[in-house]
């Protein structure tokens, strides 16, 4: 079995949302747990860690103080590890797929089982937004009925895109991005240099997971680069250009969608620098582009062209024709 054990502090090792550790953390100490917890926030911000190190605290035997979990008891290593009988981790077999009706079902009936070894079962819903309307309406059942010893963790990018008699039956906990200096030392920390710890974390945009993911995989961002310097192409591109490479990447759905939103942040970026905005730019290895791009459109421009990429990503999860998407879009680009 994998070694998961891990040194936890009294900020359960986790970059950012201390105000977040710290009410969970009470919650365990004083024993005043919600039966249901909703985290939300952007993908790699934190969510499932944080689901992760509150199973930990809720049944850690041997909690270094009240609320803060070992890391290294047969428990917390199993948890860790994903591989404890107590806590399950629910969720669509591929991002961007369902979470089906049966998975809620079956964990339904797992909860109403007496815990195998720890105090709590708990059951973490992730990425619930993929859940069909079945799944969701039998979660609801599942919530007015779990069991004392049940502990219900779902997390979602953000409430809005669950039924609100969900979202009522439970503690919403919205999680933000860590600042860039944390995700950047936490980086340095993992063995990243200066530089590249400074572009993962603006990329990232502060989301930690988000940044280790990128920081682990150097081909993500031998890809990254390569989209983006086809956008930068096809900008003083002909019209034959744009259609060819519509028809290009109208070929793979998913692989279209992942390309939309790099482009989505690069275009973000030009329409913050065109509206005088301090935040700082996910795409800092381009910069003299953007701040180029952003003098010469101005933020009308800027804010309808990422109006337009938004608009194609939610166009995209239906049966949209995925070619004449790419076509429009890519026409309507300046040149």
């Amino acid at each position: 079995m994998m070694d998961a054990s891990i040194s936890v502090k009294k900020d359960w090792n986790i970059v950012g949302h201390a105000w977040a550790v710290d009410m969970l953390r009470q919650h365990v100490a004083r024993g005043t747990m919600r039966h249901a917890y909703l985290f939300t926030g952007q993908r790699g911000v934190g969510r499932r860690t944080l689901a992760r190190r509150f199973a930990q605290a809720l049944n850690c035997p041997q909690p270094i103080e009240p609320g803060v979990p070992c890391g290294v008891c047969d428990d917390c290593r199993r948890i860790e590890a994903g591989q404890h009988p107590d806590v399950t981790v629910i969720e669509a077999e591929a991002e961007g797929g369902t979470l089906k009706i049966e998975q809620v079902r079956e964990q339904r009936r797992l909860i109403t089982l007496k815990p195998f070894q720890s105090r709590y079962r708990v059951a973490i819903f992730a990425r619930f937004q993929e859940s069909n309307d079945a799944a969701a309406n039998a979660l609801l059942k599942t919530l007015e009925e779990a069991p004392a010893h049940a502990v219900l963790i779902l997390t979602a990018e953000s409430p809005e895109g669950l039924l609100p008699t969900i979202v009522s039956r439970c503690e919403v906990l919205r999680l933000q991005p860590a600042s860039l200096a944390e995700v950047q030392e936490l980086l340095e920390q993992r063995g990243a240099g200066p530089d590249n710890a400074r572009l993962l974390a603006h990329i990232s945009a502060g989301c930690p997971g988000a940044a280790l993911r990128l920081m682990q995989d150097p081909e993500a961002l031998t890809y990254r680069s390569e989209k983006l310097g086809e956008l930068m192409r096809l900008l003083p591109g002909t019209r034959a250009a744009r259609f060819a490479y519509a028809e290009k990447l109208a070929r793979d759905k998913t692989m279209m969608r992942g390309v939309l939103l790099l482009w989505l942040s690069f275009w973000r970026d030009v329409l913050w620098r065109a509206g005088g905005a301090t935040t700082p730019i996910a795409n800092v290895d381009h910069q003299e582009q953007i701040d180029s791009l952003a003098k010469r459109l101005g933020l009308s421009h800027a804010r309808r062209l990422v109006e337009d990429l938004d608009r194609s990503l939610r166009r995209l999860e239906s049966n949209v024709n995925p070619r004449l998407l790419a076509e429009v879009l890519l026409l309507d680009w300046p040149h």
